[in-house]
C-alpha cells in the first residue's frame, strides 16, 4: 500500500515502505497556499527531478531540519552537500534499492541550472523518477517534453504517471495524452498547470482527451490517493 498526497505544482508526498518521501517541495513562496516547509516533522528521503527553483523549492529547509536524504543528480548533490545536506547522487538509467523500494531515475528533456541572484549554477541533467515500493509503481515524470523514451515505460506496470500538462516549458495537454498512450499506467494525474499564467491548462480537456486509456486523476492541493 502506498500513499500519495498532492502539494501541488509538482510536489508530492510519498508514504510507504515505511519512509516519508517528498518529491520537488515547492511548498512556501509559491503563488497559491501550500502547506509550509515547517509542516514537516518527519521526511526520510527527498528526491529532486532538477535544479529549478519551483522543484529544489524548501528541500534545504526541510532537509537540515528532519535529516532526509536528498536524492538527485550528482552535480545537484554536490550543490546541496556544499550546504550541509545528506545526499545520494544517482545518474540517468541507474537505479537503487533504498530502504522502502526501488527507485530509478528516468529521462526528461528539460534544463536543470541553478539561479541563485544573477549567477547561473551548473545543475546537471533533468530528470524524472520510477518508484517501485512493495510492487506499486509511481512514475514522476519531473518537468519534460514528451520523449520516445516514455515507451519503455510501457512494460514496467506503472500504477500511477504524474505528468506535466502545462505547456510553454514542458508538455502541453495534447503531447501529455500522447504520454499515457506511451506509458500505458492505470492511472494518469496531471501536475506543473494553472502555477504561474504561463502554463494555465485545462484537466478536464486531458481527462477527456485521455478517455479510457487511463483513469484521470484530478488532484487539488491537499488531496489523497492510496495505491495497491
Amino acid at each position: 500500500m502506498m500513499k500519495l498526497r498532492y502539494l501541488g505544482h509538482s510536489a508530492f508526498e510519498l508514504k510507504g515502505g515505511g519512509a516519508v518521501i517528498l518529491t520537488d517541495p515547492f511548498l512556501s513562496g509559491g503563488p497559491e497556499s501550500r502547506l509550509s516547509a515547517e509542516s514537516f516533522e518527519e521526511v526520510d528521503f527527498i528526491f529532486v527531478t532538477h535544479g529549478h527553483s519551483d522543484h529544489i523549492g524548501d528541500t534545504e529547509k526541510i532537509a537540515l531540519r528532519t535529516g532526509a536524504i536528498v536524492v538527485a543528480n550528482f552535480e545537484l548533490c554536490h550543490y546541496f552537500g556544499k550546504k550541509g545536506l545528506t545526499c545520494h547522487p544517482m545518474h540517468i538509467g541507474g537505479s537503487f534499492e533504498f530502504p522502502f523500494g526501488r527507485v530509478k531515475m528516468t529521462p526528461a528533456l528539460h534544463g536543470s541550472d541553478i539561479m541563485e541572484g544573477d549567477t547561473i549554477i551548473p545543475g546537471g541533467n533533468p530528470c524524472g523518477f520510477l518508484f517501485d515500493i512493495g510492487g506499486v509503481k509511481v512514475y514522476h515524470a519531473g518537468d519534460t517534453g514528451l520523449t520516445m523514451d516514455m515507451q519503455l515505460l510501457a512494460e514496467e506496470g506503472v500504477k500511477a504517471a504524474l505528468l506535466p500538462i502545462g505547456g510553454n516549458f514542458v508538455m502541453d495537454v495534447k503531447d501529455a495524452v500522447r504520454a499515457v498512450s506511451f506509458i500505458r499506467p492505470e492511472i494518469a494525474v496531471p501536475i506543473h498547470y494553472d502555477t504561474f499564467p504561463v502554463i494555465k491548462a485545462d484537466p478536464g480537456e486531458f481527462a477527456r482527451l485521455v478517455g479510457s486509456a487511463a483513469e484521470v486523476r484530478i488532484m487539488k492541493t491537499g488531496d489523497e490517493m492510496e495505491l495497491s
